[in-house]
Order: C-alpha cells, then sequence, then structure tokens
C-alpha cells in the first residue's frame, strides 16, 4: 500500500508539474525569483563581483531547464514579458546620458577613439583567436558581434552568415564575464575616471555590463550606456568588412 500510495503521488505530482510547466507565468515567476536570489547572493558577498547576479540567476534557471527536461522555447514563452522590457529599459539609458550630456561633449574626441578602439579590438582579438583555433564558416560569423547588445548582434549575425542563436549565447558570456571582470581591472589599472571606466565597460559588456556600472557610480552607468550604443552602431557598420578580412 506504502509503494502504491508514493506512486500515486508521484503520478499526481508529475501531472500539476506538466499542466504548470504549460503556463506562461510559472517561468515568469521562475526568472523573477532566480533573480531576486541571485541578487541576494550579491547583497550578502557584500557585492564582490564574482557574484553577479545575472551569473547566478542563468546558472540557477540552467539547472532547472535540465532538471525538468523543459525545452528553451517552452521556458521563453513564460520569460518573453522580461526580454520585451529590455527595449524600454534601454530607451531609459537615456535619461542619466542627458544629465551628463556636458560632460560627453567636452570629451567627445576621446570617447571616439576609445569607440573605435574598443570595438575593433573586440570583434578582431575574437576572429584571430578563433581563427588560430581553425575555426571558419558560420562559427567564426557568429563570433563577429559577441560584444554588441543581443538584438541588434543577432541582427548582425543574421546579416553576415551567423548563428543568431549561438550569438546570443556567446553575446551573454561576453557580458557576464566583462560585469565580474570590469571593476577589478580597472582597478588593477588604476584607472578612476568614472567617464572612462563606464564607457569602456559598456563597449566591451554592454547590457549586463552597463548595469554593473551603474551599480558601481552614475556618471559610469551613464557613460556605460553611451558606450554600449554608439559600440552597437559601429559594430554594425565594420564587423562585415573586418569579418572578410579573416575568412
Amino acid at each position: 500500500p506504502s509503494r502504491v500510495s508514493r506512486a500515486t503521488k508521484m503520478t499526481d505530482f508529475t501531472d500539476i508539474w506538466s499542466y504548470l510547466s504549460r503556463g506562461p507565468l510559472l517561468w515568469l515567476t521562475a526568472t523573477l525569483a532566480a533573480y531576486a536570489l541571485g541578487d541576494a547572493c550579491f547583497r550578502a558577498a557584500n557585492r564582490r563581483p564574482i557574484v553577479n547576479p545575472v551569473l547566478v540567476a542563468v546558472a540557477i534557471l540552467a539547472v532547472m531547464l535540465k532538471a525538468t527536461a523543459t525545452p528553451y522555447a517552452t521556458y521563453f514563452e513564460g520569460a518573453q514579458f522580461v526580454h520585451f522590457l529590455l527595449g524600454p529599459a534601454t530607451v531609459c539609458l537615456a535619461l542619466p546620458l542627458w544629465d551628463n550630456l556636458p560632460r560627453v561633449r567636452k570629451a567627445a574626441l576621446p570617447l571616439l577613439a576609445a569607440l573605435l578602439a574598443g570595438s575593433v579590438t573586440a570583434i578582431a582579438s575574437a576572429l584571430a583567436i578563433a581563427r588560430s583555433f581553425g575555426i571558419s564558416g558560420e562559427i567564426l560569423a557568429s563570433l563577429a558581434p559577441k560584444s554588441t547588445t543581443a538584438p541588434v548582434a543577432i541582427g548582425i549575425s543574421q546579416a553576415i552568415g551567423g548563428s543568431p542563436t549561438l550569438t546570443a549565447v556567446m553575446v551573454i558570456l561576453t557580458g557576464i564575464t566583462g560585469a565580474v571582470v570590469a571593476t577589478p581591472l580597472l582597478n588593477l589599472l588604476r584607472i578612476k575616471d568614472w567617464r572612462a571606466r563606464g564607457f569602456a565597460t559598456g563597449v566591451a559588456a554592454h547590457g549586463i555590463g552597463t548595469a554593473r556600472a551603474f551599480q558601481v557610480h552614475p556618471t559610469a552607468g551613464a557613460f556605460a550606456g553611451l558606450g554600449m550604443g554608439l559600440n552597437a552602431v559601429l559594430t554594425a557598420i565594420i564587423a562585415p568588412m573586418l569579418l572578410r578580412l579573416f575568412q
């Protein structure tokens, strides 16, 4: 009887999970809960960069999807509302940038030079390393826009013959890596200008890096948003040209 009871409970749980997993609310809730837990870990670790809340949330959700054998497409049906909010959130970055407009004007030429250097380095270094390992074709094209914000990077990848899915993965990994290493690296280099720190982070690590920059200092966040936006435009122009040089 006990075995039958356990089997019945397991069947009931499976039926309930099957019903819930088909609804979008479950995965939206899971996404928000995972980030809340990641942010709690980040605060508990005294805001250490290695305990990045996005990194923690991604790890939690990956384990959940693997454990429940849930396809990513099913998860995204619920999480797409958060994805939709990326657009308005990106537009809102213009507000702190407007507050720092006089600073932007004063540093226009250095910012353009840094943008060009950062964008070319991000693309060329990825392509050069990939080519040294014998990577070519679709995979090589997918790596070119990795330092650009996801919607733009996916569009660029499609245009130059890459895989949008692989590009999206590389964009996320680049953003998380940049958010984790930016602060300690810039501290090691003794760069104290918040404009330079933020702009470099935004160019190299797009939205996730920009979020990290806002956590560190508002001026750094504003310039990170500027770097992210300008890098998206410049990458769309130069990525196809640099890709041809490595193909």
